[in-house]
């Protein structure tokens, strides 16, 4: 039973090493840039494997208190592998982008996107792949609604991209680059606005900040005041009929 155990022990560590410490992306998964990843990030990967779903947090714990000492960083809530062959540069925008990326949304905001676009405080994960994108949108809705966005157009119009392994990272895309499958009137009813959480301070586990000033084209740099957002809009044309 013991050698069991440790067989099973040995397996996990090995396969955990290998998403933290080679391809994250291959699982859907982008860290922040130093590694750290979150404990249920990397658990959701994990689960998605086939065979691999009895894995919970605490056989994560015991190959720490084992040989993972010397290959992990860890504290209560992330982890990382001490030696990393991936880079994230979000300083270097991607110059080889596929025409067309996917990307999973959930079926309550699908009417919500198509008409006001994707955007969010943390940075949007694109595939190229249907499969990949619909494996991190399984992650927030069992039946996510595929989505395409037309990258060049979108690239013209100063849209940036960044390469993580397979996967294309960006902060924001307006509703004339996606396409996708038209909405049921019963969902159009009831579209609702993807979440978008607080400003993470800095950097959180599994997560990061695209920033906009740190673009190095000059000209997609913000000047001026600040454009109106469609909620402001919005209230500047009830106070006028008002």
């Amino acid at each position: 039973m013991a050698k069991r155990n440790q067989i099973k022990a040995d397996k996990i560590l090995s396969l955990v090493s290998y998403i933290l410490g080679n391809r994250p992306d291959e699982f859907g998964l982008v860290p922040h840039r130093e590694g750290w990843l979150s404990y249920k990030e990397l658990l959701w990967a994990i689960h998605e494997e086939p065979g691999w779903s009895y894995v919970r947090q605490s056989h994560i714990h015991e190959i720490l208190m084992g040989k993972g000492r010397t290959v992990f960083e860890w504290d209560e809530n992330r982890i990382r592998a001490m030696e990393r062959r991936w880079e994230l540069r979000l300083e270097e925008p991607s110059l080889s982008v596929p025409k067309i990326l996917h990307i999973g949304v959930r079926t309550r905001a699908h009417a919500y996107v198509l008409e006001q676009g994707l955007k969010s405080d943390h940075p949007l994960v694109l595939s190229p792949t249907r499969e990949m994108a619909l494996r991190i949108g399984r992650r927030r809705d069992p039946r996510p609604v595929l989505l395409e966005v037309m990258t060049g157009p979108a690239q013209r119009e100063g849209v940036t991209f960044y390469a993580f392994g397979q996967l294309f990272l960006t902060a924001e895309i307006s509703p004339k680059f996606i396409s996708g499958p038209p909405v049921s009137k019963e969902a159009d009813e009831k579209k609702q606005p993807e979440k978008r959480g607080s400003a993470p301070p800095d950097f959180l586990a599994g997560t990061f900040v695209l920033d906009g000033r740190r673009d190095p084209d000059r000209s997609r740099h913000p000047k001026g005041k600040r454009v109106r957002g469609w909620k402001e809009e919005a209230r500047k044309l009830r106070r006028k009929r008002g």
